[in-house]
């Protein structure tokens, strides 16, 4: 089966590994364009298990840092803390903060391990007009820049091209967009005093808006997401603004005020968008392409690599039975596929919706204020445990999706919040 992957990063590369891998003749498209800073640098404990099948945890390891868990500090006098090894074994004990760039190489160098063929070319598609057969084409030039396709059109086109929805935006196919309008600010810092546990990621709620720190081996990454409105009045730059926000924040100031930046200051916009339709005949969307939620919980990468096992094991059967399949029959072994996907991002959409508006904060200010409350009881422990267990298993990756995880923080999230009001835990 002859499959053409568009975009080199880690979806398209992690599918690129796992399919040649399967012996399927693969074809990686990569434009050879590679931003100084990504976001993603925090990866979710469920993707420890993708990084041990793809053998690689132990280059990101050497490249990476040791995440033990996620602190948010709420303010000044609130803040809660989860280490996922409290969690094991449900949750691995442990991920990483990788540098983005080194990560994404630990990838594609696995890729072409692996027997993928990498084209340093920047593809474009087009609409096939071909009735009943498959939706999109690789344009001629692009074929012709893949001499492994021999001047054939591939049996599958895979959009890995992230935010750029190459295959969606040929097809004319619409995204829900979510309903912030944030822009992120974020650079590297060097010499910053760190008196959290080492390796924890930081969310911090600023006055308007978050913010995040993220331990590297010999840097803090430092981030703030803040609605536009917010973030236009803080300066006209984004270093302008990124530095009074460090300057003005308490919390901020102490970490990153006496470090020194030394990379210029990235900016991404749109954070949640989801694809109406992520996979038609003859063509599939992978990671970001799909759909992309929002970096708080750091659920991108996740959500991208974890689409391309989602893929490869749809493909298994094919190429196991070394069959090449119509591009109807590929749509349709990936419409399980399609709905695991769309399932996966409306749960991330949830999840974090309960960090925006206040409701996950003020489920955990109630629980703890209740075990405070009255006379200690091992049933109130227990069942504060089990809480608390619930949200790190949506949290960590490893049960996003879960009906009773889900339902159990609605439930408290609109009857066992004990008078506290959830506006005023919210970001705004």
């Amino acid at each position: 089966m002859r499959i053409a992957i568009i975009g080199a990063g880690p979806a398209g590369a992690t599918l690129a590994a796992l399919l040649a891998g399967e012996g399927a003749d693969v074809v990686l498209f990569d434009d050879g364009r590679r931003p100084e800073l990504l976001v993603g640098e925090s990866l979710v404990p469920a993707l420890v298990p993708t990084l041990q099948r793809l053998g690689v945890e132990q280059e990101v390891a050497e490249i990476g840092r040791l995440k033990p868990g996620v602190s948010f500090v709420w303010s000044p006098t609130f803040r809660f803390s989860f280490t996922f090894a409290r969690f094991a074994p449900a949750v691995p004990p442990y991920t990483y903060n990788v540098p983005r760039p080194e990560f994404d190489e630990v990838l594609l160098a696995r890729a072409r391990a692996a027997g993928a063929h990498r084209v340093m070319a920047r593809a474009r598609v087009q609409p096939s007009g071909a009735a009943g057969g498959a939706e999109l084409r690789l344009a001629d030039e692009t074929v012709a820049a893949a001499s492994t396709l021999g001047g054939r059109q591939p049996d599958l086109i895979v959009d890995a091209t992230g935010r750029v929805r190459l295959a969606g935006r040929a097809l004319g196919i619409d995204a829900w967009v979510g309903p912030r309008n944030d822009v992120a600010h974020f650079a590297h810092y060097e010499n910053c005093p760190w008196e959290e546990v080492p390796g924890q990621l930081v969310l911090h709620r600023l006055e308007a808006g978050w913010s995040w720190c993220i331990p590297l081996r010999d840097r803090l990454s430092v981030g703030i997401v803040i609605g536009r409105d917010d973030m236009a009045r803080l300066g006209t730059t984004p270093a302008e603004r990124l530095t009074r926000v460090i300057d003005t924040d308490p919390y901020l100031s102490k970490i990153a005020g006496p470090g020194r930046r030394v990379t210029s200051v990235a900016t991404y916009t749109n954070y949640q968008l989801v694809s109406r339709r992520g996979l038609g005949p003859g063509w599939v969307s992978a990671g970001d392409a799909f759909g992309h939620v929002d970096p708080m919980l750091s659920p991108g990468l996740f959500l991208g690599m974890h689409s391309a096992e989602l893929i490869a094991e749809a493909l298994g059967p094919f190429l196991r039975r070394r069959a090449t399949p119509s591009a109807v029959a590929l749509a349709s072994a990936l419409e399980r596929y399609g709905r695991i996907q769309t399932s996966e991002l409306a749960a991330w959409v949830d999840l974090v919706a309960y960090l925006y508006d206040g409701r996950l904060a003020a489920m955990i200010r109630a629980g703890r204020d209740w075990i405070e409350a009255g006379t200690p009881s091992r049933f109130k422990t227990a069942a504060q445990h089990h809480i608390e267990r619930q949200v790190a298993l949506r949290a960590s990756g490893m049960r996003t999706s879960s009906r009773y995880c889900a339902g159990l923080m609605r439930l408290l999230g609109s009857r066992g919040l004990r008078g506290i009001a959830p506006e005023t835990l919210a970001i705004r």
